[in-house]
Protein backbone atom coordinates (compact mmCIF):
# COMPACT_ATOMS: atom_id res chain seq x y z
CA UNK A 1 0.00 0.00 0.00
CA UNK A 2 1.10 3.30 -0.73
CA UNK A 3 0.10 6.36 1.00
CA UNK A 4 0.37 9.99 -0.52
CA UNK A 5 -0.09 13.59 0.84
CA UNK A 6 -2.54 15.46 -1.37
CA UNK A 7 -3.82 18.44 -0.20
CA UNK A 8 -4.20 20.52 2.74
CA UNK A 9 -7.60 20.70 4.23
CA UNK A 10 -7.97 23.91 4.59
CA UNK A 11 -7.86 24.46 0.40
CA UNK A 12 -10.95 22.11 0.09
CA UNK A 13 -13.73 23.93 0.08
CA UNK A 14 -17.25 21.98 1.02
CA UNK A 15 -18.99 20.38 -1.60
CA UNK A 16 -16.76 20.76 -4.20
CA UNK A 17 -14.43 18.02 -5.76
CA UNK A 18 -11.25 18.47 -6.75
CA UNK A 19 -8.54 16.70 -9.48
CA UNK A 20 -5.67 15.24 -7.68
CA UNK A 21 -3.51 12.42 -8.78
CA UNK A 22 -1.88 9.94 -6.84
CA UNK A 23 0.69 7.97 -8.75
CA UNK A 24 -0.89 8.26 -12.04
CA UNK A 25 -4.25 7.61 -10.70
CA UNK A 26 -6.96 10.30 -10.85
CA UNK A 27 -8.80 10.52 -8.12
CA UNK A 28 -12.31 13.45 -7.00
CA UNK A 29 -10.95 14.34 -3.67
CA UNK A 30 -14.15 15.88 -1.95
CA UNK A 31 -14.72 17.61 1.69
CA UNK A 32 -17.88 17.58 3.67
CA UNK A 33 -16.72 19.69 7.07
CA UNK A 34 -13.87 17.75 8.90
CA UNK A 35 -14.41 14.81 6.88
CA UNK A 36 -12.97 14.02 3.24
CA UNK A 37 -13.25 11.13 0.76
CA UNK A 38 -11.23 10.07 -2.02
CA UNK A 39 -13.08 8.47 -5.20
CA UNK A 40 -11.87 7.67 -8.54
CA UNK A 41 -12.37 10.52 -10.90
CA UNK A 42 -14.39 8.23 -13.51
CA UNK A 43 -17.98 8.21 -13.42
CA UNK A 44 -18.76 4.25 -13.92
CA UNK A 45 -21.92 5.41 -16.30
CA UNK A 46 -19.67 7.24 -19.50
CA UNK A 47 -16.36 8.37 -17.83
CA UNK A 48 -17.51 11.60 -16.69
CA UNK A 49 -14.95 13.19 -14.51
CA UNK A 50 -16.49 12.86 -10.84
CA UNK A 51 -14.06 16.01 -9.45
CA UNK A 52 -16.07 18.45 -11.78
CA UNK A 53 -19.00 17.54 -9.93
CA UNK A 54 -20.36 18.30 -6.58
CA UNK A 55 -20.83 16.74 -3.58
CA UNK A 56 -24.27 17.09 -1.83
CA UNK A 57 -24.03 15.75 1.58
CA UNK A 58 -21.96 12.32 1.49
CA UNK A 59 -23.54 11.80 -2.58
CA UNK A 60 -20.69 12.68 -5.04
CA UNK A 61 -22.63 13.63 -8.31
CA UNK A 62 -21.39 13.26 -11.69
CA UNK A 63 -21.67 16.45 -13.99
CA UNK A 64 -22.26 15.02 -17.26
CA UNK A 65 -25.40 12.98 -16.57
CA UNK A 66 -26.66 13.40 -12.81
CA UNK A 67 -25.31 9.97 -11.62
CA UNK A 68 -24.09 9.70 -8.17
CA UNK A 69 -22.41 7.98 -6.15
CA UNK A 70 -22.00 7.19 -1.79
CA UNK A 71 -18.93 9.19 -1.41
CA UNK A 72 -17.74 6.49 1.67
CA UNK A 73 -18.46 3.52 -0.04
CA UNK A 74 -18.26 3.58 -4.20
CA UNK A 75 -21.99 2.51 -4.77
CA UNK A 76 -23.97 4.09 -6.66
CA UNK A 77 -27.57 5.72 -5.34
CA UNK A 78 -28.77 7.26 -8.94
CA UNK A 79 -30.00 5.26 -10.79
CA UNK A 80 -29.15 1.96 -8.21
CA UNK A 81 -28.24 -0.40 -10.90
CA UNK A 82 -25.05 1.27 -12.34
CA UNK A 83 -21.51 -0.18 -10.69
CA UNK A 84 -19.83 1.59 -7.98
CA UNK A 85 -16.67 3.61 -8.38
CA UNK A 86 -13.49 3.15 -6.51
CA UNK A 87 -12.92 4.69 -2.74
CA UNK A 88 -9.70 5.08 -1.17
CA UNK A 89 -8.60 5.67 2.66
CA UNK A 90 -8.24 9.21 3.51
CA UNK A 91 -6.32 10.12 6.66
CA UNK A 92 -6.19 13.97 7.68
CA UNK A 93 -3.07 14.77 10.01
CA UNK A 94 -1.98 18.34 11.20
CA UNK A 95 -3.83 19.36 8.04
CA UNK A 96 -2.42 17.36 6.00
CA UNK A 97 -4.24 15.39 3.56
CA UNK A 98 -2.91 11.91 2.85
CA UNK A 99 -4.94 9.50 0.14
CA UNK A 100 -3.87 5.30 0.26
CA UNK A 101 -3.93 3.39 -2.61
CA UNK A 102 -4.52 -0.35 -2.11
Amino acid sequence: MSEQRVARLDELEDGHPVLVEVEGIKVALARAGDDVYACADTCTHQGGPLSGGKLVGRKLVCPWHGWSFDARTGACLFPRRGGPVTVYPVRVENGDVFVELG
